[in-house]
């Protein structure tokens, strides 16, 4: 099963992860390096399973250390409370340009990966950000946590044909 990007699959920037307020302000986590890059966008297109609304970002702002939001057409807190745990995305096409060699981790997501010798170490379920490099969480007859280093470790990232090659032992 290849990764199904197109040019215009949104991608999940973070998600809705309270209420703040009675006027309808959602609390926001955003996954987006840095964290208040979400804001910068006009738009957001809020959901799950596929039902995405679209909405106009009135107002966004940190409260402290939790990043809030004003969505048009949210007028009070129960309203608001509907959208608790819903991603919040955006359309791919309003992302920046990526330089060579980056990737967004909403692409990595669900690629097979496959040892230089073909051995099927399983699918990208998650990353995780360790500080020192990114980390890839595969899943296949076992998890595995693979340092993404490219030339190093990760020696090939094929989006087209939905896999990633690596360097690695398939019984570590």
């Amino acid at each position: 099963m290849a990764n199904s990007v197109t040019a215009s699959s949104p991608v999940q920037l973070g998600y809705v992860s309270g209420v703040h307020g009675l006027q309808g302000w959602v609390k926001v986590f955003s996954y987006t390096e840095p964290r208040d890059n979400m804001l910068t966008y006009a738009s957001w297109l809020v959901g799950s399973d596929g039902q995405l609304r679209k909405f106009e970002v009135e107002n966004s702002r940190w409260n402290g250390k939790v990043m809030v939001a004003k969505l048009a057409g949210i007028q009070d807190r129960d309203e608001s409370a509907e959208l608790i745990g819903r991603g919040i995305f955006v359309d791919r096409v309003d992302l920046p340009e990526l330089e060579h060699d980056e990737f967004y981790w909403a692409d990595l997501i669900g690629l097979e990966v496959l040892t230089e010798d073909g051995v099927c170490l399983g699918r990208i379920e998650q990353l995780m950000e360790t500080g020192a490099n990114d980390v890839l969480v595969v899943r296949g007859d076992r998890e595995r946590l693979i340092p993404f280093v490219l030339r190093e470790v990760v020696k090939q990232v094929d989006l087209a044909q939905g896999r990633l090659i690596v360097d690695w032992m398939p019984d570590f």
